[in-house]
């Protein structure tokens, strides 16, 4: 096969591999996806799933948006999440993965969350939600996209007889949501990258404690960016990545984003939408989540204002001041899934600030590499505060806002939700209708920070609570490309 459909495994993997550079007529019910480097090959969106990174280095995105009426938005209203979830989905996986191929994995992906909402929103005060997006197996809203993503590799891996590799880096959450949902499966093997001693223990050992045989977690003696940058360098290794079959399930993996872009969607129908769309505050460190929001707004919901809500690894938020996208210090926080100081996801948005210009955006992501920084012009910084706030949180406004919610309403949250309340209250002046702040995490993963701002743990769960009688089972690496590369080599199947 040459150019005609996949056939067999030899044949996806050529097509994965291989397929011309350039973008490819399609039928409006295809979406075809691009490099933001512009030296890859386009995919469809079983190439996108297996690829991960792109063969140059850069983000797949769709070459077009699909477009949701308002008539559709007001009908999401009062549907099962599950149902929307598909309906939005399928309209980026097909062909290669129609609806009716779709709908059993979403239904199933859903099945173990533990309120009937799926993504169910609480009051905090008038006009003033919580969407509660730790409802998942591992607590955190990486859950929403993974549970999905790990059941559509199993689905075409399995059509296709291949065996791959998952690599991935986490700040924290990732990493379990990442082997939950691909734990036993016998078509991957995870290989799941954490900076040593900077996460929590809750969250370390969400990951440490899974005896899966397809499972192996490495902790790096460096930060969260090291064990980034050790990813995107495995990626860059064509012979290492071939040989591996490497592919990715944090958010430089496009299905990712896609599956995240549903939780807008539906909580914006739920308060009213059309007719009236909240400004949504996003606690996020590599832009993933801020970005998914993006694409709703790009594919019709028309969210007045995204607040990015960071801790003080405050890339973005100097971005939006100065124009400058500037490498800093990673600083250790109690919000640990912020704690990253090279956001990947931007790239993604900045394709688009760039008007597709993949040649700008390689320069640019040089000279980031060479020299630290890189400025994205006038016109895409009035282009990107005209969707975009943003606000640094300290470490004390943090614990002020999670004492302050706890004394007014009795409400436990997490130091991630707590950055996104204080940004997203202070951010939302000139624009009226409901603020939703996106609650990333269960409380009782970060009992600490609970205890210092409320004088009392938080409740824990008995799904976290059996996690401090198992064994743990990881290994300790230096932040070194050669030692990781040698220790996939190893484990792999190939």
């Amino acid at each position: 096969m040459r150019g005609g459909a996949v056939q067999s495994a030899e044949d996806l993997l050529y097509v994965v591999a291989r397929a011309p550079v350039g973008v490819r007529r399609h039928e409006d019910t295809t979406v075809q996806y691009v490099s933001t480097r512009g030296q890859a090959p386009a995919l469809d969106f079983a190439g996108v799933l297996l690829a991960g990174l792109a063969d140059d280095g850069g983000l797949y995105v769709p070459e077009s948006w699909p477009a949701i009426s308002p008539a559709e938005i007001a009908a999401f209203a009062g549907r099962p999440y599950t149902e929307v979830a598909c309906d939005l989905m399928a309209r980026f996986t097909a062909p290669a993965i129609p609806a009716s191929e779709l709908a059993p994995l979403v239904a199933d992906a859903y099945a173990g969350f533990d309120h009937a909402a799926v993504a169910p929103l609480r009051q905090l005060s008038p006009d003033e939600w919580i969407l509660e997006l730790f409802r998942g197996p591992t607590l955190s809203f990486k859950d929403y996209a993974l549970q999905v993503v790990g059941r559509l590799f199993d689905h075409v891996l399995q059509r296709a007889g291949l065996h791959m590799t998952v690599v991935g880096a986490t700040s924290g959450d990732t990493g379990s949501a990442a082997i939950e949902a691909v734990r036993d499966r016998s078509s991957i093997t995870a290989f799941i990258l954490h900076p040593k001693g900077r996460v929590t223990s809750v969250q370390r050992r969400q990951m440490t404690t899974v005896d899966s045989p397809n499972i192996h977690n490495i902790a790096i003696e460096g930060t969260f960016d090291d064990c980034q940058a050790l990813v995107k360098k495995m990626f860059g290794d064509a012979p290492f990545r071939i040989r591996n079959r490497l592919t990715a399930v944090n958010s430089i993996n496009w299905a990712r984003v896609m599956a995240q872009v549903v939780y807008y969607f539906t909580t914006a129908a739920a308060l009213g939408a059309p007719a009236r769309v909240p400004v949504f505050s996003v606690p996020t460190g590599n832009f993933g989540d801020a970005f998914a929001g993006h694409v709703a707004r790009r594919m019709g919901l028309a969210i007045p204002r995204l607040v990015i809500a960071t801790n003080r690894n405050d890339i973005l938020v100097r971005l939006l001041q100065t124009g400058e996208y500037r490498k800093g210090d990673v600083h250790a926080t109690i919000s640990p899934s912020i704690d990253i100081q090279v956001s990947s996801n931007f790239e993604r948005l900045l394709f688009e600030l760039a008007g597709g210009d993949a040649a700008k955006v390689t320069a640019r992501m040089q000279s980031l590499e060479r020299d630290g920084v890189f400025a994205v012009g006038d016109r895409a910084l009035a282009v990107m505060r005209g969707e975009f706030s943003g606000r640094a949180v300290s470490e004390d406004e943090t614990l002020a806002c999670m004492r302050a919610v706890w004394n007014e309403n009795g409400d436990v949250i997490d130091p991630h939700t707590a950055v996104g309340v204080v940004a997203g209250r202070a951010m939302r002046d000139g624009f009226g209708g409901p603020l939703v702040h996106l609650s990333t995490a269960h409380p009782a993963k970060f009992p600490d920070a609970v205890e210092d701002a409320t004088g009392a743990k938080p409740q824990i769960p008995p799904r976290l609570a059996r996690l401090l009688d198992l064994p743990e089972r990881y290994d300790t690496l230096p932040a070194d490309l050669a030692a990781v590369q040698a220790y996939v080599d190893q484990r792999a199947i190939s």
